[in-house]
């Protein structure tokens, strides 16, 4: 056993999932008053991810999110932001991409790709 696979393995016992997963609280600044935030690391890198591609700061975002959040739980809006955020990018590179069919195994709605239909590689 090499090094590097004792790393993949401890990576994955309970305990390194239950760190990698945990929800860390941030103290955050939002429309210039402190408040704290209670999100995973994945929400978290997401969010600075998202601000950074937009070319704002993270407490500009923050402050976007606060004022259009539908709930009372700031890190619930957050985590719905970063998935709303994400699921519109899936959505817009499958449209992009929704003419070209990768296998002809596979057509919309599991329907079988033939000939005559139009799904086919050409």
């Amino acid at each position: 056993m090499t090094i590097d696979d004792a790393h993949r393995m401890a990576a994955t016992t309970p305990a390194a999932c239950e760190l990698k997963y945990a929800v860390v609280k941030r103290s955050v600044m939002v429309g210039g008053h402190k408040t704290s935030v209670s999100l995973e690391d994945a929400f978290w890198d997401s969010l600075k991810e998202i601000a950074a591609r937009r070319g704002v700061s993270l407490s500009t975002q923050l402050a976007g999110i606060d004022t259009h959040r539908h709930t009372h739980n700031l890190s619930s809006a957050i985590r719905l932001f970063v998935l709303d955020y994400f699921r519109t990018r899936a959505v817009s590179m499958m449209m992009i991409g929704e003419s070209r069919i990768d296998s002809p195994g596979l057509a919309p709605f599991g329907e079988p790709a033939t000939a005559d239909s139009g799904l086919a590689l050409r």
